[in-house]
This record gives C-alpha cells, sequence and structure tokens, in this order.
C-alpha cells in the first residue's frame, strides 16, 4: 500500500491526519518488519476507530474502505479538481497524472487485506469491508454527504480501468464541484485570527416552496431573482420584511433546497460576524457556485455600527462584489435599524452634524438591496385558508371544516395571534394528538 501511496502526485495533500496515510506507514512498517505485532495491532485499531467515527459521522455503509477512499477523491481539493470544477472533463496534459493517481485508487479500491489479518490474526479490515451500519435518524449525520459518496462509491466498484474512474469523477465534479462546496448545500462560519472557516450545517430543512402555503407573489419575486442568479444573469441583493411567522425564513430555506441542483449553496452569518463579510467573499468569488450570504432577523439598534460593514461590501467599497455572490437577508423592520424620533429632526447638533443626514446614511442600507419583499400577517379569512390547507396534508385529522375553524381561532387568541407559524404550530398539535 505505501508503494502505491507515494506515487499520487495530485491527491497527495491528505493531511497530517489521514488515514491513509497512517495506514500506509503500518503496512510499510509490516513489510519491513520494523514494528512487532502489538504495536501494528494497535496502530491498526486507532486508524480503525477513525474511520468508523469518519463514518459515522458521514452515515457510511457496506464497504467503507471504499466509502473512505471515495470521500477523498470528492473532496480533496486540488489543481486538477477545481479546475474541473469549472470546466468538466477537457484535453490537457494534466490527465495523465489524474489517471495516473485514479489507476493507484482503483488498486486501493481492491487490495487484498488478507495476509495482514492472517499475521496478526484479526479480522478488523474485512469486517469494514462488509459493514452493516445501525440505522440512524437523518439528524445524526450528514445524508447529503452520504448518499453522494455512497453512489460514487459503487460506481468506482464497477469501474474497469482509470479511463473510467476518470469520467466518473470529472462529471461528479462539474454537476457538484469539489471540497465542502460540493458536497454540502449550506454553511456557518467560524472566525479565525488570519480568515474564517466554513462549517457545514449538516441538516437542513428540507421545505420547498409548495410548503409555504399563499404569498404566492412574494414567493414568484424571489424565485425570478434566484432564478436570474443561477442563470449568470443580473439579479439583485433581496430583502424579506414584515410580520414574525410569514414565512420569511422559510422561503430562503426552500430557496436552497429548490436551486441547490443548480450549484446554489448559502453561507449563514450573524450580525456580530459582519467584519467577516471580505474574509468570505474573497474565498467563495473563484469557485463555480452561486452563493448566498443570508442574515436572518436582521436588526441594528441605535448604537451598533455594524451595518456599516454590510454597506461597504453589498456596494461602495474598492472592491466590487463578485458575480457569484448575493445577499439574501429578513428582518421584522422595514428600516433594519431602528429609528428615533430624534433620527427625524433636523436640529443641528453640538458637533455640527444635522440629525437627518444620520437618518439618510440609516435609510441607504435599505436602498442598496434591489428587491425588497413584503410579508405581512395574513387576515383571518387568509389564516383558516393556510389552516385548511396544512390540514389536508394529515389525513388523520378529520375535524369538519367548522370545527377546524372554531378550533384554530382558540389557538391563535393564546398562541401570539394570527401568523402562518401560528396555524403551523395547531396543525402539528392536532396531528400529535391523533393517538393520544
Amino acid at each position: 500500500m505505501y508503494q502505491e501511496v507515494a506515487k499520487l502526485v495530485l491527491y497527495r495533500d491528505l493531511g497530517e491526519d489521514s488515514i491513509l496515510l497512517k495506514l500506509s506507514g503500518i503496512f510499510r512498517d509490516f513489510d519491513m518488519g520494523e514494528s512487532t505485532r502489538e504495536e501494528l495491532t494497535t496502530r491498526i485499531y486507532e486508524q480503525m476507530k477513525a474511520l468508523l467515527d469518519l463514518s459515522t459521522l458521514y452515515g457510511f455503509d457496506k464497504n467503507l474502505w471504499h466509502n473512505y477512499l471515495t470521500f477523498i477523491l470528492l473532496t480533496n481539493e486540488n489543481s486538477f479538481s477545481m479546475t474541473s470544477e469549472k470546466v468538466g472533463a477537457n484535453d490537457g496534459s494534466v490527465n495523465h497524472f489524474a489517471k495516473g493517481d485514479f489507476r493507484i485508487f482503483k488498486k486501493l479500491f481492491d487490495f487484498d487485506f488478507t495476509p495482514i489479518e492472517k499475521k496478526l490474526d484479526i479480522d478488523c479490515f474485512s469486517t469494514i469491508c462488509h459493514y452493516k451500519a445501525i440505522g440512524k435518524k437523518e439528524r445524526m449525520y450528514n445524508k447529503n454527504v452520504s448518499e453522494k459518496v455512497q453512489a460514487v462509491s459503487e460506481q468506482i466498484e464497477k469501474a474497469g480501468d482509470e479511463d473510467e474512474i476518470f469520467r466518473i469523477i470529472t462529471d461528479f465534479y462539474k454537476a457538484y464541484g469539489v471540497g465542502m462546496f460540493g458536497l454540502n448545500k449550506a454553511f456557518r462560519i467560524k472566525s479565525l485570527p488570519d480568515g474564517v472557516e466554513f462549517l457545514p450545517i449538516n441538516n437542513t430543512e428540507k421545505v420547498m416552496l409548495k410548503d409555504l402555503v399563499g404569498y404566492e407573489l412574494q414567493k414568484k419575486k424571489l424565485i425570478d431573482n434566484t432564478e436570474a442568479f443561477v442563470k449568470g444573469l443580473p439579479a439583485n441583493n433581496v430583502l424579506l420584511f414584515g410580520d414574525s411567522g410569514t414565512g420569511k425564513s422559510t422561503s430562503i430555506k426552500a430557496i436552497l433546497n429548490e436551486y441547490y441542483d443548480q450549484g446554489l449553496r448559502m453561507i449563514e452569518i450573524y450580525k456580530h460576524q459582519f467584519q467577516d463579510l471580505s474574509a468570505i467573499i474573497s474565498q467563495i468569488k473563484n469557485r463555480n457556485y452561486r452563493f448566498v450570504i443570508y442574515m436572518d432577523d436582521l436588526s441594528f439598534e441605535e448604537f451598533e455600527i455594524e451595518y456599516k460593514y454590510l454597506k461597504a461590501v453589498i456596494e461602495g467599497g474598492m472592491e466590487t462584489k463578485p458575480d457569484n455572490v448575493l445577499i439574501y437577508a429578513t428582518s421584522n423592520r422595514r428600516h433594519i435599524i431602528r429609528e428615533t424620533w430624534g433620527d427625524r429632526s433636523d436640529v443641528e447638533q453640538d458637533n455640527g452634524m444635522h440629525r437627518s443626514d444620520t437618518m439618510q446614511e440609516k435609510l441607504s442600507l435599505v436602498a442598496r438591496f434591489g428587491v425588497t419583499i413584503s410579508y405581512s400577517k395574513p387576515s383571518q379569512k387568509e389564516y383558516f385558508q393556510i389552516v385548511e390547507e396544512l390540514a389536508k396534508r394529515y389525513p388523520e385529522i378529520t375535524l369538519s371544516q367548522q370545527e377546524l375553524r372554531a378550533e384554530a381561532n382558540k389557538w391563535e387568541l393564546s398562541h401570539g395571534g394570527i401568523s402562518g407559524r401560528t396555524a403551523q404550530q395547531f396543525i402539528n398539535y392536532l396531528a400529535g394528538r391523533i393517538d393520544t
């Protein structure tokens, strides 16, 4: 194994903690007779634990060894994989090295662990190659990554040679990309001294736009802008504002699910992270995806100045915002930044500034969102329509229309008033009481 791993060219940067590199070192010592049986067994078990931990995280199954090798191929960012992400398979000398690496990975796929297992009297390699994972709820692992890795792993298992693996991998890079952006839909960020780290959000809500009852005009406006964006056409930053519980955040989550397979990705950031916006954009501007930077429940108090970072990034800074980045934000406030009567007064302050100038500076942030969409509280009639439509999705709810409306009215009076969220909570309550 170690002789093959040492020949890798494009995929050789695997990281210090790479299971493959450490197993390679173990097999080298085994062949050279440089470690005792006990030492080799202990080192192997350490890497088996690491492999099992990774497999549990991503829900791998059947052949964990093959899944792991495929995971490397799909996540290793190198000159070949990054170029293939943008243009797919293309003629070039780099293909010679890529196919050489794929030939090595094919040998690793077919590697015979029998000699070391017999010598050390262990069976861990046989077990991971014929594995039956314990069934888990989706929220316990990254299902999106799991499904893709296992599907490609099965394709490589059937591949006859490196040319076929080349086609399989480059097709994947072109369709989904490489690395964490290729395998995940959404991300949060962690601030670092020298930049930011992207943290995948393992399980995003599966909500689709059709699941949001009503607000058809609002959804169409959001769809039109997003479709233009994913097609590479001019599009605008979007602000969704209005009453709480009306579906603003749900609409944006649904947009991600609708357009993920067209290259849309989402990065959720919080107000205290706005100073990292430039670092975020610098890392994603040259990737072959369309990124929505998502800011939920955006608002600023009078004393907060983080909005200045946002204004500079949206429009006004020296560096032009890249074409593959938009900002989608939700807010309960139409103007995002809290206004006071003092802001509206045009009386000159002691420092010589007009308060109206201050107000204009704050309002200019909203003006930098090219599309603003209002989500207003539904009327009583619309609230009942939402309840009735949601109830249809639960056949076990058998209340008549009159009974349903009467109960829905009681619910909203004691649970925060009329909204789409209140309607969904009421239906959840009814559905949860069916068997009680």
